[in-house]
């Protein structure tokens, strides 16, 4: 059977209790606590209590002060800075896989009309990334008008209940995916008076990130190349920029291709980063979703640990002092 730990997916035999994942994971006898689907379990019970398929325990411990490394969005605090959407894969069960493996906490979805006639027994997209377990983003996916961008985010409400957190993209072609920058000011404002927390997709201009910051989305996400291109960062220069002249969450979006790309959005600052076509089109989606995950994390410890400076002449790793030639 399938449960999740600590946000992934594990398989362990039927009826397993708690104490045998503990033991399993080489805790037994270890301070620690246990929430299984979101209620304390008594540390008496750990031998009795038997689980069943999609059960969610989350284990903790005590650790120092100054580890956590958690990131602030819209007065909700994540502990994964991959983003992930959920279009191009084969199937819902990709999706899910994917998506598990990635470790992503938020999950970005396109609203979309329903099809007529359509089998009320086919699995729901929601099914899948439940908002009990991700934070769900509409996204205004296709949208070429501000008029167009707000309707969906209105209806991407509706649809989960009274949901804000929304991400904004007015495309201006279909050939480059490029932001229609005034159609984005334009959404934007009406969004954040109504009430919205916008996450917005923007060029990698600086000055129209700035704007944005100052409209009141609640994070900005330039470009780091065409949409679904797999180029990789373009201009890290001016993503630099608008890092050091933000003080919203600053996430790449769009253009990532491999989980070097992912690193190096990470070594410039970023707060984190969005992506879709990377994992969905890669040959093994859920191994490369696995690898984005491991991309994001080293590319923020080495910018948290600070690179060493870039020297134009060699400088050796061994002393000099006492060579015996």
């Amino acid at each position: 059977m399938n449960i999740y730990v600590n946000g992934e997916e594990k398989n362990y035999p039927d009826n397993s209790s708690v104490a045998e994942v503990v033991d399993a994971m080489g805790l037994t006898g270890k301070k620690i606590a246990i929430e299984l689907n979101k209620e304390i379990l008594p540390f008496q019970t750990y031998s009795t209590q038997q689980l069943q398929a999609g059960d969610c325990l989350e284990i903790v411990h005590a650790i120092g002060g100054g580890q956590d490394d958690s990131f602030v969005l819209a007065g909700k605090t994540y502990q994964s800075r991959l983003l992930v959407g959920t279009g191009k894969y084969k199937d819902l069960e990709e999706t899910r896989l994917a998506i598990a493996a990635s470790g992503a906490q938020i999950v970005t979805v396109a609203i979309r009309r329903t099809n007529i006639g359509q089998n009320p027994s086919e699995p729901n997209l929601l099914d899948v990334i439940s908002p009990d377990r991700y934070t769900i983003l509409p996204n205004t996916a296709g949208c070429y008008t501000a008029e167009d961008a707000i309707r969906t985010c209105r209806l991407g409400r509706e649809l989960l209940g009274g949901h804000k957190l929304v991400k904004l993209e007015v495309l201006a072609d279909q050939k480059t995916l490029f932001p229609d920058v005034e159609e984005t000011y334009a959404a934007a404002k009406l969004l954040v008076k109504d009430g919205f927390d916008v996450m917005v997709y923007t060029n990698d201009d600086p000055i129209a990130a700035k704007k944005l910051e100052d409209i009141g989305c609640v994070a900005v996400m330039p470009l780091a190349a065409p949409i679904g291109s797999g180029l990789g960062i373009r201009n890290s220069y001016n993503i630099l920029t608008i890092i050091e002249n933000a003080n919203v969450p600053i996430l790449v979006d769009a253009g990532v291709g491999t989980a070097s790309d992912a690193a190096i959005a990470m070594e410039l600052g970023c707060a984190g980063v969005l992506m879709n076509t990377a994992i969905a089109e890669a040959k093994n989606p859920i191994l490369m979703a696995s690898a984005m995950r491991k991309g994001i994390e080293a590319g923020r410890e080495a910018f948290l640990a600070g690179r060493m400076p870039r020297k134009r002449f060699a400088s050796a790793s061994s002393p000099i002092d006492g060579l015996f030639f």
